[in-house]
């Protein structure tokens, strides 16, 4: 049985690695500040598992020490972070505050307390620039906006650490992650959820540009199984977390009508107009460049996994039709509690 930490445990992804982990027979202590984490995220259906999560900031270090003292954990996931881009570059002090600052404090504190394995939640918007595909964890083209900056910058610094103290921290960089506690009710929610969202309430979803442009998605329990495969990580490393294909906007929406037997068609707008609801990022004398805003939504994605294959054993089992339909008897089931 080993002790571990999972940051950002109320959160989607954060909440669902706590509880694996601890169905596996670990002792297992989350911690969240509640910025985006839900304790709804916590329950499952063999119980509540809010009980293991502390409230709590990263960058608090009297908290930490508590936690570390009382602990002596063997591996820590810092899954805690500031990820919507919009709130990323409207402030980007405290994008840098969190996502930087706080995931120094996760690496100071490992190394003062022997640590065996720190894993960092980093992100394939780093590649944001790369024009070749699959792209490998090798890239060539740095990133350009704050989000992908922040997760680039934590990953300097991990390998700082292990170069410095020989620790062992490994940065497993997501694709667009779907799959059941994704959050469909914030004010821009993922694009799937949003789009389960629309069709649940008979809405006519509104889609950005064309609708062909196209991004890598992994299934979340896919995605749990590597964080958990990396542990025996040894040094500083970066490994995608992918399912090495594509899909585009109406392709995904074409499998969720389908299996929520829904025939309505979604409208499709200039890519500008997706920005509009963040006035702020237009705000100053130097407003955001439309040409990056526009290369946000129009992006295309799609990353190699051939080396967590080959260096963790890892293959994605999940396809999307079958992620799809997970999530959607689990959204539907949700938003059916919450309209009685």
């Amino acid at each position: 049985m080993s002790k571990i930490l999972v940051t950002g445990a109320a959160g989607f992804i954060g909440s669902q690695l706590l509880h694996k982990l601890i169905v596996d027979g670990n002792e297992v202590v989350g911690i969240d500040n509640y910025s985006y984490g839900h304790d709804d995220n916590l329950l499952f259906e063999d119980g509540d598992y809010s009980k293991y999560v502390v409230k709590g900031d990263i960058r608090d270090k009297d908290v930490l020490v508590e936690l570390f003292d009382k602990y002596h954990f063997d591996y820590v996931y810092n899954i805690a972070g500031i990820a919507p881009l919009p709130d990323c570059q409207s402030n980007p002090a405290e994008a840098i505050s969190v996502n930087v600052g706080g995931f120094a404090n996760i690496l100071e504190f490992s190394r003062k307390y022997g640590v065996k394995t720190v894993v960092q939640a980093s992100t394939n918007a780093m590649y944001e620039n790369e024009t070749e595909f699959p792209t490998t964890e090798d890239f060539k083209s740095k990133p350009t906006l704050i989000y992908p900056n922040t997760k680039y910058c934590a990953e300097i610094f991990a390998k700082s650490f292990c170069d410095t103290y020989d620790m062992n921290v490994c940065c497993v960089r997501f694709a667009n992650v779907y799959g059941p506690h994704v959050d469909c009710l914030r004010k821009q929610p993922p694009f799937v959820g949003y789009l389960i969202r629309e069709l649940y309430y008979n809405r006519t979803p509104i889609f950005h540009s064309t609708g062909n442009q196209a991004r890598d998605y992994v299934y979340v329990d896919d995605l749990v199984n590597l964080l958990i495969a990396v542990q025996s990580c040894k040094g500083f490393d970066t490994v995608n977390c992918s399912t090495n294909t594509s899909y585009s906007v109406r392709g995904i929406y074409d499998i969720a009508k389908m299996i929520m037997g829904k025939n309505i068609e979604a409208e499709y707008v200039d890519s500008s107009n997706y920005w509009k609801k963040y006035p702020e990022l237009y705000e100053g004398a130097y407003s955001i460049k439309q040409s990056i805003l526009d290369h946000e939504v129009n992006k295309f994605s799609r990353c190699d996994n051939t080396y967590a294959k080959e260096k963790y054993g890892w293959v994605p089992k999940v396809d999307m039709y079958e992620g799809m339909k997970n999530m959607i008897e689990y959204q539907v089931e949700l938003f059916d509690k919450l309209n009685k």
